[in-house]
């Protein structure tokens, strides 16, 4: 059975490469489908063998009805790491689910500094086979000493969480560093590319 794949962030650093790279993937039968906010994105992801979908993703109902409408079956969320809006994502990936009776899929990007003390990870060694690893993660969200990296210890704990209670397959992939020229129609440069600069500018100093 085909296979309707909906993809965010199609006009960013990581979105955009991963819609070009898409292009000579050796695939199943599928779809894909592009989230864009204007019409110069529309026509930009077709030349990717992407389907456009306008969709305001503040809007809760918006998102529900671009999944269950186009039958969406894997997503791939690569917009926002500190999207709290998850749990419409993957209830809308059940109702589907039950509908075609198809295995479904959501994958949220995250950040790999939250493998760390910056957002109260442990920092001793344990084994990645550990069955409090999911304890730990959500334990995150309360215990980070900065903010932002409590909220998006938050944001991977409510995807894990809401995708067990749905039956919905969730993965949250950790990109390492990024580095280079993005392959895709939109932002060609990292923004940790472009933060590291502005860093070593402010400071007047950059380490080897």
């Amino acid at each position: 059975m085909s296979r309707n794949i909906l993809l965010t962030g199609a006009s960013g650093y990581l979105g955009g490469s991963f819609l070009h790279l898409l292009q000579d993937a050796d695939l199943p039968p599928h779809k894909i489908f592009a989230v864009v906010r204007s019409d110069a994105q529309a026509e930009a992801v077709k030349q990717y063998n992407a389907s456009p979908l306008f969709v305001d993703l503040s809007d809760t109902s918006a998102i529900t009805s671009a999944i269950t409408t186009n039958q969406i079956t894997i997503v791939y969320h690569l917009h926002d790491p500190l999207d709290t809006s998850t749990p419409t994502w993957i209830a809308a990936l059940s109702s589907v689910k039950q509908q075609l009776s198809q295995s479904v899929h959501f994958l949220f990007t995250t950040g790999a500094k939250l493998f760390s003390s910056h957002a109260g990870a442990p920092t001793t060694p344990f084994s990645d086979t550990d069955p409090s690893l999911l304890s730990i993660q959500q334990s995150q969200s309360t215990s980070a000493p900065i903010d932002a990296m409590a909220l998006g210890a938050k944001c991977n704990s409510l995807v894990t969480t809401t995708a067990a209670v749905h039956g919905v397959n969730s993965y949250i992939f950790a990109p390492c560093i990024v580095y280079g020229r993005g392959l895709g129609f939109g932002n060609k440069v990292s923004i940790q590319t472009v933060a590291i600069v502005r860093a070593a500018i402010a400071a007047r100093k950059v380490y080897k």
